[in-house]
């Protein structure tokens, strides 16, 4: 399932793709599926310290998590998902083979308290020597729309610098975008159905909102570098051991 020249060409003039259509809908459900195990487990079995990191602290009726990490090294089901054919092909004709997935993560996003993710740029967490070797592919569980959280970009900002980011008092782990710079960047929603895929350049500046909806807005986003590609400067520890090659 490669990229038309068309679709790569958005990709190269925007910093980010929407590509519909990629997984069934059963296949989400399964994945879903396993997400409540896992998630059930896991927070069985979190220490109070960690709560606040991990734990969704918008209004909900019950305790629930808003984010896991790693679940490509983890959970065999989406070590399958993120070596599934038709998502590697489009990952290669973006950065290039030799796939690592570096990082993962899936987010929760409850309804009416999935609270939002202020604006960052991937590749100031990883710090890759090359700016272009990193691509992050952003699998929509659940529809993504503006009312429950969808993912907002900056058109174009992977042009752009990598901006200074910071962490709010507490959140060591929440480097975002300055407040004063990020009022300055305009922004367009990018909705993804279940079972598409939204790509973006690991410079590209993008946020998700707030869950004002009664649905649920889980995803999962899998970061993938090439083979020539090396974090050099990362602003965050990695475990190398966590890394899972692709290809």
């Amino acid at each position: 399932m490669s990229l038309s020249a068309a679709q790569i060409a958005t990709f190269r003039k925007h910093g980010h793709l929407t590509v519909p259509g990629v997984f069934e809908a059963a296949e989400m459900r399964r994945a879903i599926a396993d997400l409540e195990q896992w998630g059930a487990e896991f927070l069985g079995h979190l220490p109070p310290e960690q709560r606040v990191w991990y734990v969704d602290a918008g209004v909900t009726a019950r305790e629930v998590l808003r984010k896991l990490d790693n679940p490509v090294a983890h959970r065999p089901m989406f070590r399958a998902l993120a070596a599934d054919p038709r998502l590697v092909a489009m990952a290669h004709d973006l950065i290039g083979g030799g796939l690592t997935a570096c990082f993962s993560q899936v987010f929760f996003k409850p309804p009416e308290g999935g609270g939002p993710k202020p604006m960052h740029q991937d590749n100031y967490y990883f710090g890759p020597d090359d700016p272009d070797g990193l691509v992050t592919a952003w699998i929509a569980l659940d529809d993504a729309t503006v009312e429950n959280g969808c993912m907002w970009f900056g058109d174009g900002s992977h042009r752009g610098l990598i901006l200074p980011h910071f962490a709010p008092p507490g959140e060591p782990f929440n480097l975002q975008i300055p407040d004063e710079i990020a009022r300055l960047q305009a922004m367009s929603a990018a909705p993804v159905p279940c079972g598409g895929v939204s790509f973006h350049h690991g410079t590209t500046l993008h946020q998700s909102g707030p869950n004002r909806s009664q649905r649920w807005r889980r995803a999962c986003a899998i970061h993938y570098v090439n083979e020539k590609t090396v974090f050099a400067t990362p602003a965050l520890p990695y475990d190398h051991d966590l890394f899972v090659r692709i290809d």
